[in-house]
């Protein structure tokens, strides 16, 4: 069993259209995939032939026009059953930002080698793009935490901090789970506040998947959205479970609640 993430912002005239088609790719697998008019957001478990042959129809039927060639896929392994069933879902976006008008693009992309430089440089800071009980669990070294319980907290945190880094000339040197985040708050923060943001590209797990040595960088696990919890440098599922990364936290009761409803359906 393997796990496999991925995104592409695209323009689709028709998610509808769209999903109704990635259903029938997917029927083998279990996951969840979102579909809007701005693009696709994913993650499946299956069968390594399984996710083969969706990956290659993704990329290459002629029903998507094109749309999904060259996206990038992320696997890692599976002792955990990762997901109970299957959904494919539209949604008005696929990351909800919450400012309206924003779309992805915009900002700069490391690579995993060159993001290991940004890490060592004085001038930029390193921004973690999730929310804090990801950070608690593993985090790129330097990297600071906005402390936000949510993803729309993010923007009104950095529109506090914007001016002090512009003043400063500092660069955003930014990463999240998969870089979905990333690549539309990155937008948003050139837009809105004329930063120079960095981000990582195909974030932490990207990260993980390409460099062998990553562990000089990566203190910590990566909390993945799924029954697996956590993964380590080696993107191998650790022994964490939810109540671990949760209890002690009050505001993440309603988290660890969840965690267990998505266990037991497994």
């Amino acid at each position: 069993m393997l796990h496999t993430a991925f995104y592409k912002f695209a323009a689709l005239p028709d998610p509808q259209a769209a999903a109704a088609r990635v259903r029938e790719l997917a029927a083998p697998l279990l996951g969840s995939v979102l579909l809007a008019h701005e693009g696709i957001s994913g993650a499946l478990a299956g069968p390594a032939a399984a996710l083969d042959a969706f990956e290659h129809a993704l990329r290459h039927d002629a029903r998507f026009d094109g749309r999904f060639h060259g996206i990038v896929f992320k696997r890692s392994a599976c002792l955990t059953l990762p997901f109970a069933r299957l959904k494919v879902h539209v949604k008005p976006e696929i990351v909800a930002l919450g400012l309206p008008g924003t779309t992805a693009g915009g900002c700069s992309s490391a690579s995993p080698a060159q993001w290991r430089g940004l890490l060592d440089d004085p001038n930029t800071v390193v921004l973690d793009n999730r929310n804090s009980f990801e950070y608690r669990l593993g985090r790129f070294r330097g990297a600071i935490d906005p402390r936000v319980a949510n993803f729309r907290d993010f923007p009104a945190w950095v529109a506090e901090q914007a001016p002090q880094w512009k003043a400063q000339g500092r660069r955003i040197a930014m990463y999240c789970t998969g870089g979905i985040r990333c690549e539309k708050t990155g937008a948003w923060m050139h837009e809105a506040h004329g930063l120079d943001v960095v981000q990582l590209d195909g974030g932490i797990l990207n990260f993980l998947q390409s460099m062998p040595d990553a562990r000089r960088d990566w203190q910590g696990e990566c909390f993945v959205f799924d029954n697996r919890i956590a993964l380590d440098a080696a993107l191998q599922e650790t022994d964490t479970t939810a109540e671990q990364v949760y209890t002690g936290f009050p505001g993440e009761a309603w988290r660890l609640e969840r965690a267990k409803r998505l266990d037991a359906a497994a």
